[in-house]
């Protein structure tokens, strides 16, 4: 069990976060569960996340708040210069610094990694952008949908040679999990070596290693084979038979995997010949027949209900799972089991339902927190860096800051 009161390993690093939207705000937000001090800069609109989606105030909307928690807020006008001032004083009382603008936009800021790192120069600069910057696209702006476009991922999505987004913000997060990796890296290796430096995360290349993983299969030999069997595509996982299948009363997917778990459904659906079938025992047949194999599932799923089919493939260990909808997650036993959700009290925004960090470390918990509103932490945050209280009532008389 965690250790409640031990220390948390990013406890006294401070982070100065100018990303937006999910990219670089969910990776920052993991930092902040690990114990950073995580400082949001904002523009006095705020990251334009905040409206969107469901709100019970202006500007906390969920998606906003899932991926903000336990951060503070400070919105500042950086086309000023008391703003980059400001931003100057606070990067130099930090470890790591991370932004989402497109290039042009970083240089007009002077928030380059130059520019930064002649203001703290063991800073860990962390540029999470839509392209690589060695490429043709690099200043191309690029949010989720174009980026699950541009990567394959919509592609691999759709049926019958029609492309489909996936129904989730799945480019900015998965490109999110890399940024948390690389923040993470560059931390432990200013830990060992007292060096900061830049780290580049490209949301389309990281997409396209994520989905070519597997796909790229046999382009993976230099140079392919020809032909269809030169192409790149994982067969299992191309497959159109490669589905969720009916039952009686829904939809159930079941995936026997090894050797024993297809003899042993081929025994339970009473087709002892298959189980004894030669080329069943055989994987790289089994995997050229993959798609004879995932037909054969589906004639007889319609033929029992997706319990008793869960009933029964759970009683052999074969993997398979009901097909949840969002609302079946939210009293999914497991889930209720393990304390994914959590219920907690927002200043302004009252009683919440939250999500805890799915990870588990056998020494210490992570920590959540609430999601700031606008600007609510700038007046603290200023007066940490040494402003004091009149010049902060100056900056927000002025309309530099915005206070929430």
């Amino acid at each position: 069990m965690p250790t409640s009161h031990a220390p948390l390993p990013l406890q006294g690093v401070r982070v100065v976060d100018l990303t937006a939207v999910i990219f670089g705000p969910m990776a920052t937000q993991t930092l902040a569960g690990l114990g950073a001090e995580v400082i949001k800069v904002e523009s006095l609109e705020g990251d334009i996340i905040r409206y969107g989606g469901h709100t019970r105030s202006p500007g906390m909307s969920t998606v906003f708040m899932n991926s903000n928690r336990g951060k503070r807020s400070l919105a500042i006008d950086l086309k000023t210069e008391a703003g980059r001032t400001a931003l100057g004083k606070l990067v130099a009382t930090a470890d790591v610094f991370a932004h989402s603008m497109r290039r042009r936009a970083a240089e007009r800021l002077a928030i380059t990694y130059d520019d930064i790192r002649a203001i703290k120069p063991d800073i860990v600069y962390a540029f999470a952008c839509g392209f690589a910057s060695d490429g043709p696209n690099r200043d191309l702006p690029a949010y989720d949908d174009v980026i699950q476009a541009a990567s394959g991922l919509a592609s691999l999505a759709g049926a019958e040679g029609a492309p489909r987004l996936i129904r989730s913000i799945a480019a900015d997060k998965i490109a999110g999990l890399f940024l948390t990796q690389a923040l993470i890296t560059a931390l432990l290796v200013k830990q060992q070596t007292g060096a900061g430096q830049y780290v580049e995360v490209p949301m389309m290349e990281c997409l396209a290693h994520f989905v070519l993983l597997e796909h790229l299969a046999d382009a993976s030999f230099d140079p392919p084979r020809g032909g269809d069997e030169g192409r790149p595509g994982y067969q299992r996982v191309t497959s159109a038979s490669r589905r969720p299948h009916r039952t009686k009363d829904s939809y159930i997917v079941l995936l026997p995997y090894t050797t024993g778990h297809w003899q042993r459904f081929f025994k339970l659906i009473g087709r002892d010949d298959m189980a004894e079938a030669a080329w069943i025992a055989d994987p790289p047949e089994r995997s050229r027949r993959v798609a004879e194999l995932y037909e054969m599932i589906g004639e007889v799923t319609p033929s029992r209900t997706t319990a008793e089919w869960v009933a029964a493939l759970r009683e052999i260990d074969v993997p398979a799972s009901p097909v949840n909808t969002l609302d079946d997650l939210l009293d999914d036993p497991q889930l209720r089991a393990s304390g994914l959700f959590e219920h907690y009290e927002h200043p302004s925004e009252g009683r919440l339902r939250g999500l805890a960090s799915p990870v588990r470390y056998s020494g210490f918990e992570p920590v959540s927190g609430a999601a700031p509103r606008l600007g609510g932490d700038g007046a603290a945050i200023l007066a940490d860096i040494g402003y004091g209280a009149e010049e902060i009532a100056a900056l927000a008389a002025d309309g530099i800051i915005a206070e929430g």
